[in-house]
């Protein structure tokens, strides 16, 4: 079976980019912990194990990344880098009073609580973005990181850095038009037609 962008109801399995933006927003709003790490998901498209076994010394202030651990792999110690907003380290830096200049701010996770908290509170922010609860998951901001990277024209070799993956093959699924972008083109179809001009 071929891995798809839509469940087996037909589905969306991502956040649109309206989707994820109010989901940042409402992240932001979110008590200190919750916000830190929903916008953590959502900036660097980490899987929630990924994000949970962050530590303070791999917030890289330096390079304004995160330093992320590929764990679906079948070997550890498989890094990625991550670029991320600088106001996103600040942020993170304030919650979890990690000292930016401190280049030993050691080996502690920021995020203390299990996977099922984890969800829960990504639950929670999604619910106040006003976000569907079908695609109300923590893997949907993973694929609208992929999918916005995509449509903003990043090449694929980067997303699949990015985002861990063994195989280009993997990331390409994230290159079909979808969202704006096909509906764009489907327009050239229709455009001619009097009855049909608009979006």
């Amino acid at each position: 079976m071929t891995w798809s962008l839509l469940d087996n109801y037909g589905r969306r399995k991502y956040l649109t980019p309206a989707e994820r933006s109010a989901f940042i927003s409402a992240a932001l709003k979110a008590e200190p912990i919750t916000s830190s790490f929903c916008l953590t998901l959502a900036l660097t498209g980490a899987r929630i194990s990924e994000a949970l076994a962050i530590t303070a010394e791999r917030v890289d202030s330096g390079n304004n990344a995160i330093v992320l651990e590929t764990l679906k792999r079948r070997k550890r110690g498989v890094f990625r880098a991550v670029p991320v907003p600088r106001n996103l380290i600040r942020h993170l830096a304030s919650v979890h009073a990690i000292r930016l200049e401190d280049q030993k701010a050691g080996d502690r996770r920021l995020w203390q609580f299990s996977r099922p908290t984890a969800w829960k509170r990504v639950r929670l922010v999604m619910a106040a973005a006003g976000i569907p609860s079908t695609q109300a998951k923590p893997k949907a901001l993973r694929h609208a990181f992929a999918i916005e990277a995509v449509q903003k024209r990043i090449a694929l070799s980067l997303i699949k850095k990015w985002l861990g993956h063994a195989k280009i093959e993997t990331t390409a699924i994230y290159a079909e038009p979808i969202g704006e972008e096909e509906r764009a083109l489907a327009r050239l179809m229709w455009r001619t037609l009097p009855a049909f001009k608009g979006p």
